[in-house]
């Protein structure tokens, strides 16, 4: 229970972040991290696979004789099964295992009680919210109640999870980039999930990178170009990319830099309606059409406090906004003022995220995650990675007007007008390198002037 206040803490960061608060230097306290948790986790991880390969895999009749025949082999599914988890979280832990036709494997494990306990700790976060609006009725948040309600039952049931990994799997396969590791269905039930084993650093491991000779800005323009296609063309997004979910790696054959992306039991799916206003949204904060930031922001349930909703969106100043997000890139000076602001905002913040769509607050806890990756990596949002988002946006209003349209001149002319847009991107982008190829030359002329010596 006390693993769930600690996220119902996470919930209520997570709206104090997408205000713009940026604590890059913040150290979390994970109750797995202590040694006799782990061990004593890892014996029940033992019991756990048992008790799902031969009651939920087999379908059989607990106490049959082929029950008890399963149950002595119960150890001849894998070649050696590591007690010591890879990794471990509030609902479940992985262990690497070899099975016997030598494929390596990571296996999921739900913890055991997780299910049964899970309505207690719902009614116990519940509770302590209307505690919360009690004292500070100015505070609205049984949005996170309702939300935890909606979305712990999915994280519980691995065979969605597996579901979700095919299928973004499917959908991104033109990404050469990405990895997805395989699952083993054969293997797996409700609480163990089996799936390709995949090693890799951590997406904000600066040092691993440099190590392994990873380019850090490619895999940051790499991860803006899949959750960009995610958000605006599919509709269908990996709600939880924290470091340990999402890895780098050199391709052991190609040696090309690879993502590998983790843990699927929470996707987000977008309502075309909103996918299309949010496309909206973010061409008019990318091109700085303030009258049209206002009508999409409003559309999307932000009302008069438009103005907060852009910033928490961009996490930028609406200084920035009305100059525009692309022309410069955050500063210093900037993110301290969002976060000695923030607090001012925190009764506006909570009513807006009261008003806004469901479907947004994962979006905000995603773009935080998101930004808190690439401040580790030293890489916030360029204008090269706005313009990679706005491509996504001119692509899938396209195929949406092109879907509802039988006219083959009407679907021409709007093919037509993408490839233009598309078009005026790449020259944009081209410009911006040139612009940045010549400012190169002229600091690298200025320092020899300046220092014969070091030539």
């Amino acid at each position: 229970m006390a693993r769930k206040v600690l996220k119902l803490a996470s919930w209520t960061g997570m709206a104090l972040a997408a205000s713009g608060i940026y604590l890059y230097s913040n150290k979390y306290l994970d109750p797995n991290d202590f040694g006799a948790i782990r061990v004593g986790r890892a014996v029940a991880t033992t019991a756990a696979i048992s008790y799902d390969y031969l009651t939920s895999l087999r379908s059989v009749p607990y106490g049959s004789e082929e029950y008890l025949q399963l149950r002595s082999k119960i150890h001849d599914l894998f070649v050696s099964f590591d007690d010591t988890p890879l990794g471990a979280a509030s609902l479940a832990q992985v262990h690497k295992a070899v099975l016997h036709d030598g494929r390596t494997v990571a296996v999921k494990v739900q913890h055991p009680k997780v299910q049964a306990q899970s309505s207690k700790d719902l009614l116990l976060m519940e509770v302590l919210v209307l505690a919360v609006k009690q004292l500070f009725p100015e505070f609205e948040f049984m949005w996170l109640v309702e939300e935890a309600k909606k979305n712990l039952p999915l994280e519980l049931d691995f065979l969605n999870e597996g579901r979700n990994a095919e299928k973004v799997a499917q959908m991104l396969q033109h990404f050469e980039f990405l990895k997805v590791p395989r699952i083993y269905w054969e293997l797996s039930t409700k609480r163990v999930l089996l799936m390709e084993f995949v090693d890799g650093g951590q997406v904000n491991d600066r040092d691993y990178m440099e190590k392994n000779k990873i380019d850090v800005n490619e895999i940051s323009r790499h991860l803006g170009k899949m959750y960009s296609e995610m958000i605006f063309v599919n509709g269908f997004v990996h709600c939880d990319p924290h470091p340990g979910n999402v890895l780098v790696r050199k391709h052991p054959d190609t040696g090309r830099a690879e993502i590998i992306l983790l843990d699927h039991g929470l996707y987000q799916v977008l309502t075309d309606e909103f996918r299309l206003d949010y496309c909206h949204l973010w061409q008019s904060l990318i091109w700085t059409d303030m009258k049209k930031v206002k009508t999409y922001s409003q559309r999307l349930g932000a009302g008069d406090l438009y103005p907060l909703f852009a910033c928490m969106l961009t996490a930028r100043s609406w200084d920035s906004v009305n100059k525009g997000i692309s022309q410069a890139p955050v500063t210093a000076s900037e993110d301290s003022e969002i976060r000695n602001n923030a607090a001012n905002y925190l009764p506006q913040i909570s009513q807006l995220l009261n008003h806004v769509p469901r479907q947004m607050l994962l979006i905000f806890k995603t773009n935080d995650l998101l930004r808190g990756i690439e401040a580790a990596l030293g890489t916030r949002a360029s204008a090269s990675s706005f313009l990679s988002m706005s491509r996504c946006c001119v692509r899938a209003l396209a195929r949406h007007e092109r879907k509802n349209t039988r006219s083959f001149l009407r679907r021409t002319r709007i093919s037509c007008g993408e490839a233009f847009n598309l078009g005026q991107i790449s020259l944009h982008e081209l410009i911006l390198h040139v612009k940045g190829s010549r400012l190169a030359c002229w600091i690298i002329a200025l320092l020899g002037w300046l220092f014969p010596a070091l030539h």
